[in-house]
């Protein structure tokens, strides 16, 4: 994010299933803090409870793509109806209307491929790190190593990168573990956790 605030933005791809949503929002209403889900549009069919409670909780609804493919492999046509098709599922599953924001599926970006999700009404919203929890334990991964990779990116703006699934449904859901031990690393630090929707009001 574009300021010197010591604000950082919490944020959470769902693309598989919805294991980690209840413990999610549970620890995001109890410390107060605003988070924004990046869903695909798959997601959002076969997960329309869990799409509408994640809105319904008044957190942002941001846009994955609708079946997170290698963007890089598709025409442009193709992008486009991936990001359009998202829109009208996410729209039809949370009761609301989603955030003009686009993440792209694994992080894969390029100028032109911005320029055309720009073209459609939407933002590039990428982020500072992964902490890499969607891996799991089968992945090598732990709750203190998610936690550590979210504290070492704090700096001002920072957007961090969660998962509220894992995939195959493989083990437990460590960044819902991880989550209130970051939330309370990133207040001790002196940042504020801030809603990525501040950026539609322009704020710096």
């Amino acid at each position: 994010m574009p300021t010197r605030r010591r604000v950082v933005a919490l944020t959470f791809n769902a693309a598989w299933n919805t294991e980690g949503i209840p413990s999610v929002l549970g620890t995001l209403r109890r410390r107060g803090a605003p988070a924004t889900f990046f869903l695909t549009g798959d997601f959002a069919v076969r997960h329309p409870g869990a799409a509408r409670g994640l809105a319904e909780a008044g957190h942002g609804i941001g846009n994955h793509s609708y079946s997170h493919p290698y963007f890089a492999r598709l025409r442009p046509a193709q992008r486009a109806a991936e990001v359009l098709a998202a829109d009208t599922a996410l729209r039809t599953a949370a009761g609301t209307e989603p955030l003009p924001f686009f993440r792209f599926p694994y992080g894969e970006t390029t100028p032109r491929q911005i320029a055309e999700v720009n073209a459609l009404g939407f933002a590039d919203i990428e982020f500072t790190t992964d902490t890499n929890g969607y891996l799991g334990r089968e992945g090598g991964m732990t709750v203190r190593e998610a936690v550590r990779r979210a504290v070492a990116a704090l700096r001002p703006g920072a957007v961090i990168q969660m998962h509220v699934g894992t995939a195959a449904g493989q083990g437990a859901v460590l960044d819902a573990l991880a989550l209130p031990r970051i939330i309370d690393a990133v207040r001790a630090r002196g940042y504020e956790i801030t809603d990525l929707r501040s950026l539609l009001r322009g704020a710096r």
